[in-house]
């Protein structure tokens, strides 16, 4: 009699959510009840934002994902649907086969990259191969390696670490090159803020990454690999580890691979996390135990790379497409996405959006589409703003913009890059200023220092948001800006210090009104910037919960139980709790 099965979320998102502690109440009330239940973990779906995820199949009922489980609902789920048979409905987030309201969310995607994620045990290559693991890889052993390359260069599969540059070209470009050895690199130094598609991908479906390495390693007759991967990631690290263990075993990995003659070993570096490292020269730098530090180029890697070998480098969504481009065809997934942009993208989305998770989309699919489709929307009914995509070096698109397609040079001609994937939404309660600032804070602390326009240049600029967001700014100070962020860009040694100047080129191009608010009017349109605003307490929305004045750390809110309250401008120091707090949106900023 086959069992029924609990599967619990247990990704790094899930783990922070208290899914361990789930866990173990499931595996202890299973126990105590002697139910025959295989109780079983999974990696990342995607639904992130309705953390704890429990999946049940019970025969003779539809599968269910229950959602925001904590250790208390366990009892009761365990009980209605194990024991009773009946769906725990007010905790019922997925029902097969009915609509539910967050059906939706997989539903408008198009998932290639995230296929195995959240449905496979990512730490048993059985269930890998049953989800038909490794027929890429015994595809491509049966072709010569000129073929595998024309494979992936015909699907037209694009570079999803940031470039978008030609994957099947990069590859030609490194098997043609002369060298003793040749090295094929995972790129996973994945250091975005908001950014976690890599993370979930090697904790959810780490084989897929390592087939399309092995692949991408034939392809090019690489020798030797190396999966380049932060030590923040330990969760990541430690699957990736016992699934090389595990691929070895199978003979996917080692001497005569499959009988093939080709022979390939892969390990797993660990970075100490640092952002410029996902440039390619400074994680080759920092593999052969230097500093992280970018190199000029030419030569490039596919020539020059780790000790001095031709080195092939992709990031970990590039490979686990070529492990589905292999099995399932370069025209297949040609079909997909649009004329310059085939396939799929994934996404991280965070920030003000109701349903911040991981989704992929295929390419061509409007910025629209994403957020309000996908994403579900703007939390509690705010007004969306705008879009910052790829990262730290990527760009802000206002929301007068979102019909744009998601592909390599829609977003280009934007002033912003697809980049590796981050998508964070803001609302109206956000000052493009004070990002700029934060995504300028974050390139200027990440940079290696190593050349002069992003190691001074960066500072330069930050002060000067600084400034300007403190109300010290000055109306020249937006040409400075301007200036700055060209000659930084075309004057920098590698990606970090050519992009870092993105998000305020893109905040200047679109959001100038702001800028020029603060520099002229001293007032943030936001609210945000705390030296440009005070808080009060709107008397007529005011009911006098005292909530505000309870949570007022230096007593400055004052009034009687059940009558309006007032702020003490002079003893405020603009936390912002009260505005955080009130339920009546009763505070507001001038």
């Amino acid at each position: 009699m086959k069992k029924d099965r609990v599967i619990v979320g247990l990704a790094t998102c899930g783990i922070a959510a208290g899914g361990v502690a789930v866990y173990e109440e499931l595996e202890k009330e299973i126990s105590e009840r002697g139910l025959k239940v295989s109780l079983e973990e999974t990696g990342c779906i995607g639904y992130c934002f309705a953390e704890v995820l429990v999946e049940i199949e019970k025969e003779g009922m539809p599968k269910v994902t229950y959602g925001d489980v904590t250790v208390k609902d366990v009892p009761a789920i365990v009980e209605s649907h194990l024991v009773k048979g009946e769906i725990y409905r007010k905790k019922a987030l997925l029902v097969e086969g009915e609509e539910m309201p967050e059906t939706d969310f997989l539903a408008l995607q198009t998932r290639i990259v995230l296929r195995n994620c959240g449905m496979i045990d990512p730490d048993s290559i059985d269930e890998y191969m049953e989800a038909g693991g490794y027929e890429g890889l015994k595809k491509a052993l049966k072709m010569k390696p000129e073929k595998v390359r024309k494979e992936v260069l015909d699907s037209g599969l694009r570079g999803r670490g940031g470039a978008g540059f030609p994957t099947g070209q990069k590859w030609n470009f490194c098997a043609s090159a002369k060298g003793e050895d040749k090295y094929i690199v995972c790129n996973a130094d994945e250091g975005d803020p908001g950014a976690f598609m890599d993370r979930s991908v090697l904790e959810g479906d780490p084989h897929a990454v390592l087939e399309g390495m092995i692949i991408g390693g034939y392809a090019i007759g690489a020798t030797h690999g190396y999966i380049y991967c932060r030590a923040e990631y330990p969760l990541a690290v430690k699957r990736l580890k016992h699934s090389i263990e595990e691929a070895t075993k199978k003979h996917f990995l080692g001497k005569n691979i499959l009988g093939s003659g080709y022979d390939l070993d892969i390990i797993v570096k660990e970075g100490a996390g640092a952002f410029v490292c996902g440039e390619e020269t400074a994680l080759i730098a920092s593999i052969e135990g230097e500093r992280g530090m970018p190199r000029p180029r030419p030569p490039f890697p596919a020539n020059k790379g780790i000790w001095g070998m031709p080195t092939n480098i992709n990031n970990v969504e590039t490979f686990a497409n070529v492990s589905w481009i292999l099995s399932e065809g370069a025209k297949k997934y040609a079909a997909l996405g649009t004329e310059g942009s085939k396939g799929t993208k994934v996404f991280c989305l965070t920030g003000k959006v109701r349903r911040g998770g991981l989704a992929e989309v295929e390419m061509g699919t409007t910025l629209r589409d994403v957020v309000f489709g996908v994403g579900g929307g703007i939390k509690n009914d705010k007004e969306i703003k705008a879009i910052q995509t790829g990262g730290p070096s990527g760009g802000c698109i206002p929301a007068s913009l979102l019909d744009t397609p998601v592909d390599y040079d829609s977003l280009k001609k934007l002033g912003a890059i697809m980049g590796s994937g981050g998508m964070v939404v803001v609302d109206d309660t956000t000052c493009m200023v004070d990002l700029a600032r934060y995504f300028l804070n974050f390139t200027q602390l990440e940079s290696c220092g190593k050349c002069i326009p992003c190691r001074i240049g960066t500072k330069r600029m930050l002060e000067i948001l600084t400034r300007i967001c403190k109300g010290e700014g000055e109306p020249e100070d937006i040409d400075k800006l301007d200036k700055l962020a060209h000659d930084i860009a075309e004057g920098s040694l590698c990606a970090l210090g050519g992009t870092a100047p993105n998000p305020v080129l893109t905040t200047l191009k679109y959001f100038r009104d702001e800028y020029e608010a603060h520099i002229n009017d001293k007032r943030c349109p936001a609210g945000l910037c705390v030296d440009l605003v005070t808080f009060h307490i709107d008397p007529e929305k005011c009911n006098g919960c005292t909530v505000c004045a309870r949570n007022c750390t230096v007593g400055a809110i004052t009034g009687e139980k059940k009558s309006p309250h007032v702020i003490d401008i002079e003893k405020c120091i603009k936390c912002r709790e009260c505005l955080r707090r009130c339920r009546f949106d009763a505070v507001y900023t001038v």
